[in-house]
């Protein structure tokens, strides 16, 4: 094991502007690693280290709320270069519970998805149900927006839960402060944040070695090994497998592996739809842990944001995320109380802003040292028939793209752009087609993560995280 070296930098002038900075964390076998590795201004450079991913920063992260980003399947994703996605706590807690995700090795197994997961707490959405909810110290009493059943949601069956799901960065429970509110409510609110951030933190403590990731592997990450392996050594099955007396649940999978190894159905040429099994043995993620993040809250009060901030520090927490903002404020709010907030958190610890926004906005978020985002908008526009390109935005459901033969964006190289005009897009909307939903979420995905490589480009190169405006999107590979 590594030394502990947290604290350890190098740092060392670099063009532009930029000053190029190493941070050297925990032992590598420690649930995530922070490394910043350039700065230019405010703006940050890094990767986020996580048991599935290596995730480059700054990053957008795409919201798919009940274990899918809705209408695009994970391959695509993929292809697209998501890193790390969203799942939602309250939304997989009640469909299809946690203890059936939990059985199938966590969303990773769930979802058939090998990279990065975010998981929220909850606490967003039963905020969310307003008049179905009713909050106390211990926790929050709320009615299913599905059957109408009750429920309890607290700190710890929040940390249960989440670390069920097994993502591999999971949030504290929090109260998000409504707007407008009083500075009463807004202290008291945060009050309440720090006390279930403590209590958080002592259940994750206690249970974290419980996470689902030990005894399942999902088959993708294995498939791609197993058939290298069988292509370069004549179907020698890869060591370190099971061996044949093996009566564990790893070892009873494994043989169900090397049976189909043998039987040439694994990677076979000629072959590309064989099946194949679900699961395989011993996951490399074997001895790690999840991460847990802690949340700032304090309402719209500069202040209290930064009492927030420094008490939720002394808990301790891997990151910190700055909560309770894209609750109806306006946006010019939004941003001053995010950039007061950023003030006082950690330098060496990734810095989470929940919630936004528009590609502009995520853009100059990154610019004042955001580290992580996310937001449901890229999706939800594009069911709505609302596209973002280097033009600006395009409401693709108007009757003047009917007869338009050119591609949604010009400048974009995703493979809507470079397929489809115009004119079928509207007509798919017009329609009614699922395709139409397809579609327009695999281009404003790609949209969006497009202006954070761009973002991430300009960063390295000492010219700060410039706007999107004219971002052209690249050939996916």
């Amino acid at each position: 094991m590594e030394a502990h070296r947290t604290g350890s930098s190098r740092r060392g002038r670099t063009g532009g502007g930029a000053c190029a900075y190493v941070v050297h964390l925990q032992s590598r076998r420690m649930p995530i690693e922070f490394q910043i590795e350039a700065t230019c201004g405010r703006a940050r450079l890094g990767k986020l280290i996580t048991p599935h991913a290596i995730v480059e920063t700054p990053v957008f992260m795409p919201v798919g709320t009940l274990g899918s980003i809705k209408g695009v399947p994970q391959d695509l994703l993929e292809e697209l270069g998501v890193r790390i996605l969203l799942g939602n706590t309250y939304h997989l807690y009640l469909r299809p519970g946690v203890e059936t995700v939990r059985r199938m090795g966590g969303l990773h197994g769930f979802m058939a998805w090998d990279r990065a997961i975010l998981t929220d707490s909850g606490g967003f959405q039963v905020f969310s149900l307003n008049e179905l909810r009713r909050v106390t110290e211990e926790g929050v009493t709320f009615r299913s927006h599905l059957d109408g059943s009750s429920h309890f949601l607290s700190p710890e069956s929040s940390m249960e839960a989440q670390i069920g799901l097994g993502a591999d960065i999971i949030m504290a429970f929090d109260e998000c402060t409504e707007f407008p509110a009083g500075r009463e409510r807004m202290r008291t609110s945060m009050e309440m944040t720090l006390r279930w951030a403590e209590r958080s933190k002592r259940y994750f403590e206690e249970h974290k070695n419980e996470v689902p990731w030990g005894s399942r592997q999902s088959l993708r990450s294995a498939q791609g090994e197993l058939t290298s392996v069988a292509s370069l050594q004549g179907e020698r099955i890869p060591s370190g497998m099971a061996p044949p007396n093996d009566e564990s649940a790893e070892g009873r999978a494994d043989k169900s592996v090397r049976a189909t190894l043998e039987g040439g159905e694994l990677g076979s040429r000629g072959r590309p739809g064989t099946a194949v099994p679900t699961w395989v043995g011993p996951s490399s993620t074997a001895g790690r842990t999840q991460s847990l993040f802690g949340i700032v809250q304090g309402g719209m009060d500069f202040r209290l944001r930064k009492e927030s901030a420094l008490r939720t520090i002394d808990i301790g927490f891997s990151g910190y995320a700055i909560g309770g903002l894209s609750v109806g404020e306006p946006r010019e709010v939004t941003r001053e109380v995010a950039e007061a907030t950023l003030e006082h958190l950690p330098a060496d610890q990734p810095r989470y802003l929940m919630g936004v926004g528009t590609p502009e906005e995520i853009a100059s978020y990154a610019g004042l040292g955001v580290d992580m985002m996310d937001c449901v908008l890229p999706t939800r526009a594009a069911r709505h028939g609302l596209l973002f390109t280097s033009e600006g935005k395009v409401s693709i459901k108007q009757a003047r793209y009917a007869a338009d033969a050119g591609p949604l964006d010009p400048a974009c190289g995703c493979r809507v752009c470079q397929r489809y005009s115009r004119a079928y897009l509207r007509h798919l909307y017009a329609a009614n087609e699922v395709l139409a939903q397809v579609l327009n979420t695999v281009h404003n995905l790609s949209f969006y993560l497009d202006t954070m490589r761009r973002v991430r480009h300009s960063i390295r190169l000492g010219e700060g995280a410039r706007s999107p405006s004219g971002v052209s999107s690249q050939p996916k590979p």
